[in-house]
């Protein structure tokens, strides 16, 4: 199992908007909460978002088509979910990717939204069942 996935950020109140509606939908709760970073926990597994002194390139957003992180993929409950949150998203910093081909971008036997937030981090939500 997963044990935690930090994101360091060039905007924390940007980022905590943005993640923080993500992940409270999907039913994360707030976990930790400190002067430059917050958490979300399900289970034993946590999301940390941190604007760390120790970053380097400034407010430059993530770019996901460069090495490193691409994208994260969480459940969602039913496509309902998927479709609601898509639905919401822009209203909460998030465009939806891929719009020609929603729900089934990555396939015709896969119901997801891709979603890019401000910053440059991309999600997948996935339905399931």
């Amino acid at each position: 199992m997963l044990h935690h996935i930090e994101l360091w950020v060039p905007d924390l109140d940007r980022a905590t908007e943005s993640w923080g509606w993500l992940l409270e939908s999907l039913d994360w709760t707030p976990y930790q909460n400190w002067p430059d970073g917050r958490s979300w926990r399900l289970g034993e597994t946590y999301v940390v978002i941190e604007r760390s002194a120790a970053m380097r390139g400034g407010d430059a957003g993530h770019d996901r088509m460069r090495p490193g992180l691409n994208h994260l993929a969480f459940h969602a409950p039913d496509r309902a979910t998927v479709d609601a949150l898509t639905q919401a998203a822009p209203a909460h910093g998030w465009t939806p990717l891929f719009p020609d081909r929603h729900p089934y971008a990555g396939g015709p036997d896969h119901y997801a939204a891709y979603l890019e937030n401000e910053d440059g981090f991309e999600v997948e939500l996935v339905a399931r069942g």
